[in-house]
Parts: C-alpha cells; structure tokens; sequence
C-alpha cells in the first residue's frame, strides 16, 4: 500500500532526475560523460564545434591578421588586405561576399569595395557560383606574377609621361637629365620583369606541375 508520504518522496526523486538529466547528468545523479563541460566547470556551448575545428578556425583568423597587416605596411588598403589574406587562407580559394563577411565580420558595403579593389588590381577573379546567383570571389595560386606582370602597361604609361617630360624639358637640363634617369630605369625594369616571368613560369611548373 503506497502512503502520501511514498508518493511526496517518489514525485521528488522524479524531479531530482530530470533536473539531472537536463544538466548534463544521468538519472541516476552521476555525471554524462559524453556532456561537454567548460574549464569552471559548466557546459560548453561550443561543443557543437570540434576542439580541432576551433584550433583550425583560430589559425586562419590568425594569418589573415597578421598577413593582411604586412599587405597594410606595403601600402594596400587595409579592408582589400584582410579579404585578400582571407581568400588566400580557404581551402577552395573562393568565397562569396557573404562568407567574407561573416569570416572577417565587416559590412556588404566593406566587402563590396574591397573586391572591387581586388579585381582592379588583377589579384582576384569573379565568378559565378554554381546553381546560385551569387558571386564567388577566387584567388589563383598564379594571382601573385599575373597581378604584377600587369603592372607592365602601367610602366608604360610612365615611360611614355617621361619621354613627354624629356622633350618637354631638355635632356641637357638637370631635370631633363633626371628624368631621362628614371626613364632608363623603368625601360630597364620593363625587359628584365618579362625574362623574369618567364623564367618564373618554367620554375612554378617543375614545382608544381601544369595548372
């Protein structure tokens, strides 16, 4: 025959349990050692997320910081770098606008002019992503050499400013001499760039192989 008192008692058990098993534990009141548990003790929230994935995830945020402040030194805008270093650290190369975001944690709008630098530079590509209408922005492993060998027309242009400048001032006068010093250099630069990217190409493929 059961008594109030056995019901009173077997109804607080019951509470006990589920309490238990609602934190993390067993029925029985000892610990789920399947469960998570942070370093003070409480669940981790995290747990979703492996300790390996984590330790990846903080390698990455890691080097795009650091490399995006290298680019920085050298003279790249600030948000352009940390999307550049961001796309160089993926494992496919390419990630949408959405991605970049997420990843780097900055606006559409921070995202939309750093790609659009990107892709004036030559030092990214975009493309449409399969089935969706979403842009995918890619870097190549060749992005680093086609960025600079594009920089050829730009020195054109200069040596063609310069030659103005010679004329314009005279060879003979000491400015014209300057000029016609840079000029030199920039001719000079111009040849040596294109024998430099050739031999680069027959270099990366003994590396690498053909693309």
């Amino acid at each position: 025959m059961t008594t109030g008192d056995d019901r009173q008692m077997t109804n607080e058990d019951d509470g006990r349990g589920q309490a238990q098993v609602r934190g993390g534990g067993r029925a029985d009141g000892s610990p789920d050692a399947s469960a998570e548990v942070g370093a003070d003790g409480s669940p981790d929230v995290s747990s979703g997320v492996s300790a390996a994935g984590r330790a990846g995830a903080e390698a990455v945020s890691r080097f795009v910081e650091q490399f995006a402040a290298q680019l920085v030194e050298a003279g790249m805008p600030r948000m352009p770098a940390r999307v550049f270093a961001a796309l160089l650290a993926s494992d496919s190369g390419a990630l949408t606008a959405a991605e970049l975001g997420e990843q780097l944690r900055v606006s559409p709008a921070a995202v939309s002019g750093a790609v659009r630098y990107l892709a004036q530079q030559h030092m990214i590509s975009r493309e449409r992503e399969p089935g969706t209408r979403r842009d995918l922005f890619r870097v190549h492993g060749n992005q680093w050499y086609e960025a600079i060998g594009n920089r050829d027309a730009v020195i054109k242009r200069w040596e063609n400013a310069l030659r103005e400048g010679v004329a314009g001032l005279g060879a003979d006068t000491p400015a014209g001499r300057r000029l016609a010093e840079t000029l030199a250099f920039f001719e000079f630069i111009e040849v040596e760039l294109a024998a430099m990217m050739e031999r680069w190409r027959a270099h990366r493929e003994d590396l690498f192989g053909r693309d």
